[in-house]
């Protein structure tokens, strides 16, 4: 096949996939006759959308890919079928990549040529570094754009490589079925269960399109979740339809590099070893989907780096969702504003300590005399780059007059004549509020003074949550698009939607079988995890649940997360929604199980802290040791209840007494197991208790105030949402 289209020997992977697709549609001996796509799939397979390999193509550009003087198609070698959708799979000759298209017109009188591979290609879009002459010092990097400079170039592996990768699904620029168009495909076939039928005992002539629809369904929802309009590659990005965006990108992440003077060029000293490093592109959407900018990101391969020579310590802390919540709550309560800036390329700030040298990038070009560069500075990628940089933010918050909070090392209040102000920080998320405005204004500038912000003004939407002002003066967060992207990513888009997330009728229990399913659950359980621990209490429990069975799923534990994600189809906009009233009501909630684990007979513990109407901390966990009875399970949830209460009510009391309100309400605690309740207010040893070593509710029962829960009290849905 490769001999006859005349191409070159690296196109041998996709020669072979689409001979092992041919084969398959053809008659063979051992099959009785019968074509192995027909034993497959009980139809006749067609062969009117075959092409010759190898032949000349146009593929068509989209229109919002293309200009108005731009040509339409794009000229390409047919190199076979799309084996997750309805469509072909062409070499784009400019591109120089394998793309993915329905809309295709071939030309099979001509056929493809051998593409060169060249030492090296002519690249006007590359960046280099102006020649420098070394003294007993390293210089420092200097970035220029130039109209020329050489770039490597793809050996014949690397091309090959490629290929593979791209036959497995990568690096896709497009993906959709072929149209009714007849110059190149067969028309589509009814869905009807009759013509289904019909179809059964056709001839091959009129048997037009034979593929079984459930193929289709699934093809089209392994397709749907990729995200097409982000490049995966340096010359993706600098050669595809976005390339405007994306050099600006690329050039404003290489002017920030020089800035901060984060490289410098020098040759490698003998014993050292360099990292390597990868561009990443991004585009950051605003909270209704649309298109904020364009991020290119220089990054370091990180997992090259061994542990003691090129890094130490890694750890860095980011606000908690609880101090995320009682903050937005506390502002609604005040009537402050809570107000979001960016730090620009943040963890070029940070100065390194280790010795640390990286290979020159991509695109980039120094003179002959250098091999390398010296980090100076950290980059994205580095295992410590977010440790350094969260100490030299830190630092600089000091320095102008913030302490860090004793109950959230990323939350910094600063009080100034009577008048605070806060900050919260996420990595290079920063949202500040306070009850002066000129206070916000001043800390505003002096952020801007030590780093280089952008401001988004009233904070709408962070860490992929939304917060919504309604018309009674009240405060949403929810993750409505989040919800959508987790649905699409896992194929659940069109899923019908239940009621509850868990089925309280099943059994799970933990599987001893060799063999695992082939599905994502890990992917959907983690991606469960973030939206549960945000904004979605109320799928805590099952959440919790299923990722008891993380180490070896099967088919009826991923029935269970695939519930999750049908329960969420129905409740996309749900989230949490804080009511400022006239004064701060806090009251937390315990609750538990009994031997509700049928594997080993453990309980369940959950609890929930309401603020203002809504709650700001709530957790589901299963209990480490096997309750007796239900007074101690409920008596082992009441202490973990106790013990996350008592960090959430110094929190809001710090916060408060920042803001100089004296009001604090005590924690107050809410169980209904009327044995447990005994048995924290009188400290005699029960029978059902004596046999508990370490007794934490008792030491704190005279700090902390246990009610009696009212069953009949809409907040019972509390045992349904944690326990189950």
């Amino acid at each position: 096949m490769l001999h006859y289209a005349k191409l070159d020997k690296c196109f041998w992977a996709e020669a072979a996939m689409t001979a092992i697709y041919i084969k398959n549609c053809l008659p063979s001996p051992k099959c009785q006759d019968q074509t192995p796509f027909e034993i497959v799939s009980g139809f006749r397979p067609s062969v009117k959308h075959m092409r010759v390999f190898g032949c000349r193509t146009f593929v068509l550009t989209p229109k919002e890919k293309r200009s108005k003087w731009d040509p339409k198609a794009r000229e390409g070698l047919f190199m076979g079928y799309e084996e997750v959708s309805k469509a072909y799979r062409v070499y784009d000759i400019e591109a120089d990549q394998v793309v993915i298209s329905r809309d295709v017109t071939f030309d099979e009188s001509t056929l493809g040529f051998s593409p060169m591979l060249p030492q090296e290609i002519v690249d006007d879009t590359a960046l280099d570094i102006e020649s420098m002459n070394i003294s007993d010092e390293p210089h420092p990097m200097q970035f220029k754009q130039t109209g020329k400079c050489k770039s490597r170039s793809n050996s014949q592996e690397q091309v090959l490589q490629r290929t593979l990768l791209e036959r497995r699904g990568t690096g896709l620029e497009e993906a959709s079925a072929p149209d009714d168009s007849e110059s190149h495909q067969a028309k589509r076939r009814s869905s009807t269960r009759d013509n289904l039928d019909k179809e059964r005992n056709v001839s091959d002539e009129d048997n037009e399109d034979a593929t079984p629809q459930v193929f289709w369904r699934a093809s089209a929802n392994a397709v749907e979740g990729t995200d097409l309009s982000e490049p995966t590659t340096f010359k993706d990005a600098v050669d595809g339809a976005d390339q405007v965006h994306w050099r600006k990108a690329i050039c404003a992440e290489l002017d920030s590099m020089k800035l901060r003077g984060v490289f410098r060029a020098t040759k490698l000293p003998s014993g050292q070893h360099t990292i390597g490093t990868k561009w990443v592109f991004k585009i950051k959407r605003k909270a209704d989907g649309s298109i904020d900018k364009y991020k290119a990101r220089l990054v370091a391969k990180g997992f090259k780096q061994k542990y003691g020579i090129d890094y130490t310590e890694t750890f860095s802390p980011v606000v908690k969702y609880v101090t995320l919540r009682m903050v937005v709550s506390i502002t609604k309560y005040f009537g402050w504003t809570l107000d979001q800036l960016d730090v620009v390329t943040a963890f070029l700030y940070g100065e390194m300590k280790e010795k640390v040298f990286c290979a020159i990038p991509e695109g980039v070009e120094v003179d002959e005399d250098f091999d390398c560069f010296e980090l100076v500075k950290a980059i994205y990628g580095l295992k410590q780059a977010s440790r350094v940089w969260n100490e030299t933010f830190h630092e600089f918050v000091c320095s102008i007059g913030f302490q860090v909070s004793d109950f959230d090392p990323c939350l910094y209040v600063k009080i100034t004549s009577g008048e605070c102000v806060l900050l919260l920080v996420y990595v290079d998320d920063v949202l500040v509020t306070g009850s002066s405005t000129e206070l916000i204004m001043r800390t505003k500038s002096d952020l801007k003074a030590g780093f280089e912000m952008t401001e988004s003004g009233k904070c709408a939407f962070v860490l992929s949550i939304e917060l919504v002002d309604n018309d009674n003066g009240s405060v949403t967060m929810c993750q409505r698009r989040y919800v959508e992207d987790v649905l699409k990513r896992f194929g659940m888009s069109d899923c019908k939607a239940v009621t509850s997330p868990t089925d309280i009728s099943s059994r799970l229990i933990p599987s001893t079988a060799a063999a695992k399913i082939d599905a994502p659950f890990r992917e959907a359980v983690g991606a469960l995890m973030h939206l549960m621990t945000a904004t979605r209490p109320g799928i805590a429990f099952a959440v919790s649940y299923v990722s008891r069975f993380m180490e070896n799923p099967q088919v009826e534990h991923w029935m269970a997360v695939k519930r999750i994600l049908q329960n969420l189809q129905g409740t996309k906009s749900h989230g949490i929604c804080f009511k400022p009233d006239d004064k701060i009501d806090f009251c937390g909630y315990s609750d538990a199980d009994w031997a509700g684990d049928h594997a080993d007979r453990k309980s369940t513990s959950g609890y929930a802290f309401i603020l203002m109407g809504a709650p700001v901390s709530w957790g589901s966990k299963k209990q480490s040791s096997v309750s007796l009875s239900t007074s101690e399970a409920e008596y082992i949830a009441l202490s973990l209840t106790i013990q996350e209460g008592k960090w959430v009510h110094r929190l809001l009391c710090e916060i408060l007494d920042a803001a100089e309100d004296k009001s604090g309400p005590e924690l107050k605690i809410m169980e209904d197991n009327q044995s447990c309740i005994k048995m924290t207010k009188n400290p005699v040893n029960h029978g059902r208790a004596k046999h508990i070593d370490i007794n934490y509710v008792n030491g704190h029962r005279f700090s902390t105030s246990i009610g009696n829960r009212d069953r009949s009290n809409p907040n019972r849905l509390f045992s349904l949402v944690f326990t189950t």
